[in-house]
């Protein structure tokens, strides 16, 4: 492990790194930053939770002119989450410094007020593709300025379908400027797009495999008629206390959710038909623990980062090996125990092949019939996830929520999980033996002077 001492990093970045409890870089970070510091174009491989934004984030910071007040970084990420995750994580490391301006441009809110913020001007822009390019096209927002350009997850921003706005922005930005390239995978149209727009850049890869003894890997052999069944027994027999199933399909996640929902299961799909509002609130629920198995496509849960995930399962295998070890990659961290399990059809045996050739393993096929006949699952979140109808413009932040829970409520705060406040509304985990009271509190007890509308998911 290596200090960020070596760099060559102000003080003051220096000692709020080590506030955030930044002291030893990452492996990512230790590759990567002195290229971003030189202002060199980097294509960077490495397996998600492993310090990316960091990794571009301190450079860009580094070299970032506060005093000229232009767009002069953009990042790019294929989902709202994901920007919203690296602008939170950018504002952290950019406390070193006052007056730095960064806004958040994403689909699924109200493009106004993103335009008049773009008239204020910032110094760095994190967005989706999509609405970067409505404001290019409306003029709202002027890139003639930008020094540095970064593709967060750039392989899933093809993959969503976002290769024509890439090539329409990259059209607004000087050819004279760095190019960043993240993500946990690299395919041969993100080489050839390097190709492209980036010059003489330079190459990292680290931390793509995973190491056995954290991760379990098993695979079982079924029918594709029995795969959803399988899935259940696997559910059944484990208790993951959360697990991530991966469907190649939109299509197929609603219906396995549904499925192991009749089997008695608190499950949640997520995908790219569902309006943002659902798409949140099932992000949330998932990551506050309140419904312990979420559904996915790998572009739905692209920026999803869910810390302590117990199992990965791969309804379907996915099509490349590298997309398998992304996947895994997302159980097993910082040196826990993870599970994954993949469900393979006699037809698929090659998969199989191709994912040991890739990891250099000896991985067999077990067959499902394996397991033993199996009781009704005891999966059952133990919390409840309750929502507001009230946040950031009504002037709700979590210390009023967790206030009223425990002054007014007087309900114990290690009852209380994890509280989300979003610019309309806001969502509370307690625990499903004060539910009912909690419901009660927030309904009839006045917040900030007014009475809010609460709605409880389960």
């Amino acid at each position: 492990m290596k200090s960020f001492d070596i760099l060559p990093l102000g003080r003051s970045m220096i000692e709020n790194l080590g506030t955030m409890g930044y002291d030893q870089m990452t492996p990512v970070q230790a590759a990567s930053l002195p290229h971003v510091l030189k202002g060199e174009d980097l294509l960077a491989q490495a397996k998600t939770g492993s310090g990316k934004t960091a990794a571009f984030g301190i450079g860009l910071l580094h070299n970032l002119d506060v005093k000229r007040f232009r767009v002069q970084v953009l990042v790019m990420c294929p989902t709202r989450e994901l920007a919203e995750q690296v602008a939170h994580e950018l504002r952290r490391i950019a406390r070193f410094k006052h007056n730095i301006k960064i806004v958040t441009i994403c689909g699924g809110v109200p493009f106004l007020p993103q335009k008049i913020s773009l008239e204020h001007q910032a110094h760095i822009v994190v967005g989706t593709p999509g609405r970067i390019e409505q404001h290019l096209s409306r003029g709202s927002m002027n890139l003639a300025h930008v020094t540095t350009l970064v593709l967060d997850e750039a392989d899933r921003m093809l993959d969503i379908g976002f290769s024509d706005s890439i090539e329409a922005i990259m059209r607004h930005v000087p050819e004279n400027r760095q190019t960043l390239f993240f993500s946990a995978t690299f395919p041969a149209p993100i080489l050839e797009l390097s190709t492209r727009f980036q010059k003489n850049a330079h190459r990292v890869a680290v931390d793509v495999a995973h190491e056995e003894n954290v991760i379990g890997q098993y695979f079982y052999e079924c029918e594709w008629e029995a795969k959803a069944d399988g899935t259940a027994q696997i559910l059944s027999a484990h208790q993951p206390a959360s697990a991530l199933i991966f469907c190649n399909t939109k299509r197929q996640c609603v219906l396995l959710a549904a499925f192991l929902e009749t089997k008695g299961f608190s499950c949640l799909a997520i995908h790219g038909d569902l309006e943002q509002k659902d798409r949140t609130e099932v992000l949330v629920r998932f990551s506050n623990g309140s419904t312990p198995i979420l559904v996915a496509t790998d572009v739905a849960a692209r920026g999803l980062d869910i810390s302590g995930l117990s199992a990965v399962i791969n309804f379907d295998l996915p099509f490349e090996s590298e997309v398998y070890v992304h996947r895994i990659g997302r159980t097993g961290r910082a040196g826990k125990e993870g599970m994954a399990f993949s469900l393979i059809t006699p037809k698929e045996r090659f998969r199989l092949d191709e994912i040991n050739l890739m990891m250099g393993t000896c991985f067999k096929v077990s067959d499902i019939g394996s397991f033993s006949s199996l009781g009704a699952p005891d999966i059952l979140p133990s919390m409840v996830t309750l929502s507001i109808n009230g946040g950031r413009k009504a002037k709700l932040r979590p210390g009023d929520i967790l206030g009223a829970l425990t002054k007014e409520g007087k309900i114990p705060g290690s009852c209380v999980g994890k509280i989300n406040c979003f610019e309309f509304y806001s969502y509370v985990a307690v625990e499903s033996g004060v539910a009912d009271s909690a419901q009660e509190t927030l309904s009839t007890k006045k917040i900030k002077g007014r009475n809010f509308i609460v709605h409880r998911h389960e």
